[in-house]
């Protein structure tokens, strides 16, 4: 009888020890997580973003590029209304350029070390090695981590971060808000670490050619990309830059600073006559080629610097852009957001004068006052600002000013500007998020 409990035992404990080899707990896969983030060189990925923000569920295409030690290049496409935004950051600063509308901002930041973004690795591992009251389940393929989401965003408080278990890729993520209800969902298609990438991948006239050349994809990532294996990389074989060359413009001094908005909300906007439209702190995303003639009043010192196209840009490459820009110039009534936040009422609309721009601007009062100006501007131009990248869902603003803030992007080729002392951030994100879908009435 004791023979037998003992070889009960011993058949148990095997069972036991059998049962947990190979099953790793929440700390043994953090400690990998953490050396995986160090010898982090390169990585490429694309994923199709869905956002759950209003009536209709938005969809995105996200490809994702990286390469030591802060290259950066994340194009954003809404496949509905074709068009592609690309977040560039290089050794000349971080970039948001639409090439198919010949547009594009230059300007100082930290990003995205100073902010978390859903679809880059190094923030979905810093969420949940910085959690320390993650959970962790898992399913046949994947670690499925529960933590904290840690965005610019109130509306959002958790994340599920699917991770591949044979090398930790990340396949799918999910936001929610307070209400556990998914607001951002993230699945890739496909990701690969130690992804080699041509020389100039990252290059601001590269990619501002890619989207104008017409021969590819706007949003495919830099072409002759590598996996590790060696092999060529499907979606960066499609890169209409492929062969593209093109100078590098000629710079054009200029300053921008702090501009103060007055008390009326009488402001500037590039293009359009001063004193008429709201004055930003924000170096401008598409201002004209005269530097002086469209310098906003500033209390600060910050340096600006604008360029014009090179010669590059006045040959075929350069033309696609500008009939596309062309195509959609022209009035485009009064776009309302969605969202207001409670306790604040549009006060007017004040008319503006048109010289091209065809420029509105809606000004709110109450709990916060602001104003938003939309407007089409036809230039193109390159500032240098200090400055934020704001991920708005689907698109790209750029943040800038201290006391006042003023925050900028463009959408459908209308740009929009919202300025403000008092409206927090995560008010503007709300209020910018709204506006995306919406139509002029």
């Amino acid at each position: 009888m004791r023979r037998i409990s003992w070889m009960l035992a011993m058949v148990m404990c095997v069972t036991l020890l059998l049962a947990g080899c190979g099953k790793k707990s929440a700390d043994d896969v953090v400690k990998d997580l953490s050396d995986v983030v160090s010898d982090l060189n390169s990585y490429h990925g694309t994923a199709m973003m869905t956002l759950h923000t209003g009536d209709t569920p938005q969809e995105y295409k996200v490809d994702i590029s990286y390469r030591k030690p802060s290259y950066y290049r994340i194009a954003m496409t809404n496949e509905k209304k074709d068009v592609t935004q690309i977040v560039l950051r290089n050794d000349e600063g971080v970039f948001v350029l639409t090439p198919s509308l010949n547009k594009s901002f230059r300007f100082k930041s930290d990003w995205p070390n100073n902010q978390g973004q859903v679809y880059l690795y190094e923030t979905l591992v810093r969420s949940i090695i910085g959690d320390a009251s993650r959970q962790l389940a898992t399913d046949d393929k994947s670690y499925v981590f529960d933590v904290a989401a840690n965005y610019n965003s109130h509306a959002l408080v958790r994340q599920k971060i699917w991770l591949s278990k044979s090398n930790y890729a990340p396949t799918q993520v999910q936001v929610s808000d307070a209400n556990a209800k998914v607001v951002v969902d993230l699945k890739f298609d496909q990701f690969a670490f130690d992804t080699k990438f041509d020389k100039d991948s990252f290059d601001m006239e590269r990619n501002m050619a890619s989207g104008k050349t017409g021969t590819g994809s706007e949003g495919a990532p830099s072409a002759g990309a590598v996996d590790s294996s060696g092999q060529l990389d499907p979606s960066g074989a499609i890169d209409g830059a492929t062969g593209v060359t093109s100078s590098e413009p000629g710079p054009e001094q200029g300053t921008a600073g702090d501009a103060v908005q007055q008390p009326s909300g009488e402001a500037s906007v590039e293009g359009t006559t001063q004193g008429d439209t709201p004055k930003s702190d924000s170096a401008d995303v598409t201002g004209s080629t005269d530097a002086e003639a469209n310098k906003p009043d500033t209390a600060g010192n910050t340096e600006a610097q604008q360029q014009t196209p090179g010669a590059s840009d006045t040959a075929a490459g350069t033309s696609a852009g500008t009939d596309a820009a062309e195509a959609v110039m022209g009035e485009f009534g009064l776009i309302e957001p969605s969202y207001t936040p409670a306790g604040v009422q549009i006060k007017d609309t004040p008319e503006l004068e048109d010289n091209g721009t065809h420029a509105v601007m809606l000004r709110y009062s109450g709990t916060y006052n602001y104003t938003i100006v939309e407007a089409r501007p036809k230039d193109r131009a390159v500032a240098l600002a200090a400055g934020e990248l704001v991920d708005i869902g689907g698109s790209f603003a750029v943040l800038t000013g201290s006391e006042q803030q003023t925050m900028t992007w463009m959408n459908d080729g209308i740009e929009f500007r919202i300025t403000s002392a008092d409206l927090p951030v995560s008010e503007m994100i709300q209020i910018a998020a709204s506006i995306q879908d919406q139509s002029g009435k």
